[in-house]
């Protein structure tokens, strides 16, 4: 795969042959050691996951379940004085 750059927009545009394609549709496709390689790099890429620690897990769990109290807190109060104030107007 060849990336060549646009002068004119400085963005990167991906160039690739037809015997690229063809080759890595090949591969995907053969059915051979597919599963096989899907645990292999599925194991691989786990062991690279760096795992939050318990007191992190706890504490970042806490602040989501605080954030969502209040946002539902503040929706459920938005909600109560619109339909007062719809009430009144209407």
């Amino acid at each position: 795969m060849l990336l060549a750059q646009n002068a004119d927009f400085n963005e990167g545009i991906i160039v690739t042959s037809k015997e690229t394609i063809k080759s890595n549709n090949s591969e995907e496709t053969t059915g051979k050691g597919n599963t096989a390689n899907l645990i292999k790099d599925t194991k691989g890429e786990l062991a690279k996951v760096v795992w939050p620690s318990r007191q992190q897990l706890l504490s970042e769990s806490v602040a989501v379940m605080l954030m969502v109290t209040v946002v539902a807190t503040l929706i459920y109060l938005f909600d109560q004085v619109f339909g007062w104030v719809a009430g009144k107007v209407f």
